[in-house]
């Protein structure tokens, strides 16, 4: 190449994402936590987005060049105009981590439509709409990066957790349909598949003896992962190191998904 020209990212640079603004929700605590950490450590700008405001300026202050960025997620108009806003203050979205979801651990007979339509709205709909609207602004630019938090759930199920595999499964079929029509528009369009991650949201069962007994078990590697090790998947995933991986859930599980009889 002659001098001037800038040559493609090798090595450790086909990971940066210097200067690039990226938006996290569910990124108070966690997943969306750890990989906020990520993002900025590799030169990301990353937008904290969750209910509440106190807690994303605690983690803003530890974490360089972040901003608290807090809306919930079931309204989406705020969610709409959050985007609008940090593209307005920023001049651009180079990125958006879909991680905000809830959980209704309950069988059948507990869990009423209404239930089930609130986890849908959550864990589906909303996803959709921030990535609609973020795609919008990706699209002005011709490139950008869409990465939805799945489950191990989006492919298996277990009792007494009767809703929460189908919003999952649900948005798996979201990162193939989205990663089939933005692709070729520069956007591309991923998922990252958790397996069992000691996050606050499971510190109630982590050192249950029964779900000890279940990880060790279904875990090849027979352990929890700490939601740091999330951060290197979506690092990849939101880079320029994975410029060709599209419609894609990369299970960070330990394992867990291909063992067989467990």
């Amino acid at each position: 190449m002659g001098h001037g020209m800038s040559a493609a990212p090798r090595g450790f640079d086909l990971f940066s994402l210097k200067d690039q603004v990226f938006v996290v929700t569910g990124a108070s605590s966690g997943i969306g936590l750890a990989i906020s950490e990520g993002l900025a450590a590799v030169g990301a700008i990353v937008g904290l987005n969750s209910r509440s405001r106190e807690r994303l300026e605690a983690r803003a202050k530890n974490i360089p060049r972040s901003f608290a960025l807090p809306f919930d997620v079931g309204d989406l108009a705020a969610g709409e105009a959050a985007l609008d806003g940090v593209v307005k203050q920023h001049g651009r979205l180079d990125g958006l981590v879909c991680n905000a979801g809830a959980r209704d651990r309950r069988k059948l007979e507990a869990v009423e439509t209404k239930d089930f339509r609130a986890l849908v709205e959550t864990n589906l709909v909303a996803p959709y709409h921030l990535g609609r609207v973020a795609a919008r602004h990706m699209l002005a630019r011709g490139r950008g990066r869409i990465i939805f938090i799945t489950s191990l759930a989006d492919s298996f199920a277990m009792a007494g957790d009767i809703a929460y595999p189908a919003t999952k499964a649900g948005l798996s079929g979201l990162v193939r349909s989205m990663a089939v029509e933005l692709g070729e528009r520069g956007i591309n369009v991923n998922g990252i598949a958790p397996g069992t991650v000691r996050t606050e949201m499971n510190a109630g069962i982590a050192n249950d003896p029964q779900w000890k007994a279940i990880v060790e078990r279904s875990v090849p590697l027979k352990r929890w992962a700490e939601p740091a090790e999330l951060a290197g998947a979506a690092i990849f995933l939101a880079s320029a190191a994975s410029s060709y991986v599209n419609g894609q859930v990369l299970f960070v599980d330990g394992g867990t998904s291909i063992l067989l009889f467990n």
